[in-house]
């Protein structure tokens, strides 16, 4: 009866050394930049479509979302913002995040039996040949540009483009008789950079910068592409690929977003720095 008291008795302050945690570091509550990548993965993994996320200028992650999330996948987007408390912001806006396609100067292209509008963004050149950036949406529908909708004046055809995951493409000047305009050096973006987006269809608009890095699952399937510029520069289909620019600094490349140039709206711009090292070729 003896062995078994001592026993119990050794047991028992066992499990109070235990339950009062003696011997054993406290946990560190998370900071809230592991917050904000565990919502970010916790975001990507939820399948949503028409959301986008990237880091503010407070290093929390903004995930907005368009008109088409549902009640209930907002209900999810609002769970996962609470759980990761000061690490996420969750914001709404109108319209639907989808490629901009229909930017500076028009450029129409042809795929199948369809005619597309899109917008030049920048002019480069490679060992002496010369080239335009556009959107990679615009050269995955059309194969081959023109300067006008009757299709009178070529441009050239697709050299390469990259959609989705990016979006970009390389256009070639099969058409020496056209001249090449230029002036810029290519500059990475800041959160809270003023910028300009030119655009075929709605002209020369600007907002700021809102987010790096961020990430667009476009609505209706229209596939997922990372690394982008968020603003709030407006833009409408036909501006995709035109130029966004802080003066004579090349920024980057409109891919989509939503809203209007009436209302407002969130647009996302491929970084030109990323084409540009892709298909080894330098601004005009």
């Amino acid at each position: 009866m003896r062995f078994k008291r001592t026993t119990f008795a050794t047991a028992i302050a066992s499990v109070l050394l235990a339950a009062v945690g003696v011997g054993a570091p406290a946990q560190a509550a998370p900071s809230p930049a592991q917050q904000a990548r565990g919502a970010e993965a916790a975001v990507d993994a939820s399948g949503i479509d028409g959301i986008a996320w990237g880091y503010d200028k407070q290093g929390r992650l903004l995930v907005t979302a368009d008109s088409t999330v549902s009640g209930a996948e907002l209900a999810t987007l609002r769970q996962t913002a609470a759980r990761y408390g000061a690490g996420m912001r969750l914001e709404r806006t109108s319209g639907e995040f989808s490629p901009k396609v229909s930017p500076g100067d028009p450029i129409w292209g042809v795929g199948g039996q369809f005619l597309y509008r899109c917008s030049l963004g920048f002019n480069v050149v490679k060992n002496g040949t010369y080239y335009f950036l556009t959107a990679g949406h615009c050269a995955k529908d059309a194969s081959t540009w023109y300067t006008d909708q009757a299709r009178t004046t070529l441009i050239g055809g697709n050299v390469g483009y990259s959609f989705p995951t990016n979006d970009y493409a390389l256009v070639s000047y099969d058409n020496t008789a056209l001249s090449h305009s230029g002036g810029y050096t290519a500059a990475d973006a800041f959160v809270g950079e003023s910028v300009t987006r030119d655009g075929s269809t709605t002209g020369v608009h600007s907002g700021t910068v809102t987010a790096l890095n961020a990430t667009v699952r476009y609505s209706r399937g229209g596939g997922t592409v990372y690394g982008l510029i968020q603003t709030t520069v407006c833009a409408e289909s036909g501006d995709s690929g035109g130029p966004l620019y802080d003066g004579n600094k090349a920024i980057g490349l409109t891919s989509g977003g939503s809203g209007d140039c009436t209302s407002g709206g969130t647009t996302f711009f491929q970084p030109v720095t990323e084409a540009l090292s892709v298909y080894g070729v330098t601004l005009l």
